[in-house]
């Protein structure tokens, strides 16, 4: 255990080695008596068992010990987790949650919400590619946090359990769907800071790490003007984006379906018999494309099948149904626009 970046890590670091000390202490001495016991009563040396039943005043000793040991355990450990609940008077406010197999987050204060998803290539996760010191601990986008700031971290999930571990805050919160659980950190040193999903969630479990990027107020600021900035943009250019061509939306949707959808339906398209349908010959790849538009925006409620809609732009949304309509053999020649997707989307 490290003592983290947090005065919470400190508390808890410090509450661990004084428990660990007693601990110690307690081990050494009955493990003493026990051992000078063996020895110095032996049967080599001719001692004879004292005969004796019960006494009174043993009873209340050796259980009042134990008492007097947990009360004193008990009060530094009581005022660490009583000041790791007390998420009150935050400066900043972050919703987390917990999706298979990926993290959202939503900034309270300001309108900056986006989900992190793992970096590592599927080609390194299959042995196809060399793989980096930072093989499945690295995202796309990480979470990024201020320095000497109160922050408040509630956290959720929109499917199965999670739980959101960084271990250097000493922040572990289950994220449980249809609850909100809290917790709070106030960060003392700028860096990246790496946690993981520490609730075994399903198949990609070990594919959803925490990367948390803590700045200093200012540079913090300054990346909240730039996030707004590039949503803006990026708005922008959705608006005015016109009608791509079929390689142009091929190659978009294949990066987009790699990173979102291949986990699943794997990278061939033929996904995982009897557990994930395949999409490679299927009738919703090949045949309706509003049905096949729906599916992908919306997701498929009692399955593993998510809703896309907000968590992929019109285009990307438009490129990976592409993807799907004509990658592995399916080659149906059908193109899905920007203007497609919206109409799906807008008439729901």
């Amino acid at each position: 255990m490290t003592r983290g970046v947090t005065e919470i890590s400190e508390q808890v670091y410090d509450l661990h080695m004084i428990i660990f000390y007693i601990c110690c202490a307690i081990a050494a001495i009955v493990f003493g008596l026990m051992f000078w016991s063996i020895l110095h009563h032996r049967k080599s040396k001719g001692i004879e068992p004292a005969q004796f039943h019960g006494s009174l005043k043993i009873e209340i000793i050796w259980t009042a010990i134990p008492v007097v040991i947990l009360i004193a355990m008990a009060i530094p450990a009581s005022k660490t987790l009583i000041a790791m609940e007390d998420a009150s008077k935050a400066d900043l406010t972050v919703l987390v949650t917990g999706s298979q197999w990926k993290w959202h987050y939503k900034y309270l204060e300001h309108p900056i919400e986006f989900y992190s998803l793992l970096a590592t290539s599927r080609e390194a996760i299959a042995n196809q590619a060399e793989k980096t010191d930072l093989y499945l601990r690295d995202v796309d986008k990480p979470l990024v946090l201020p320095t000497g700031k109160k922050i408040r971290f509630l956290v959720t999930a929109d499917d199965v359990i999670h739980s959101w571990w960084v271990p250097a805050f000493a922040v572990k919160k289950d994220a449980n769907p249809g609850f909100i659980n809290e917790t709070w950190a106030r960060i003392d040193k700028p860096g990246i800071y790496r946690g993981q999903c520490a609730e075994l969630c399903g198949k990609d479990h070990a594919f959803m790490p925490v990367v948390v990027d803590v700045r200093t107020p200012e540079e913090f600021d300054r990346w909240v003007a730039q996030e707004l900035e590039w949503q803006a943009q990026e708005k922008a250019a959705e608006a005015a984006r016109g009608e791509m061509t079929l390689e142009e939306l091929m190659t978009q949707g294949q990066k987009t379906y790699e990173a979102h959808c291949a986990a699943c339906h794997q990278v061939s398209g033929e996904g995982l018999p009897g557990v994930i349908p395949a999409l490679k010959g299927s009738v919703i790849a090949t045949k309706d494309i509003p049905g096949h538009i729906h599916i992908v925006v919306n997701g498929k409620a009692g399955t593993a099948m998510q809703a896309y809609g907000k968590q992929l732009t019109n285009s990307e949304l438009a490129a990976v149904i592409t993807y799907e309509r004509n990658a592995w053999g399916n080659n149906t020649g059908e193109l899905v626009q920007v203007a497609d997707v919206a109409a799906i989307k807008g008439g729901e």
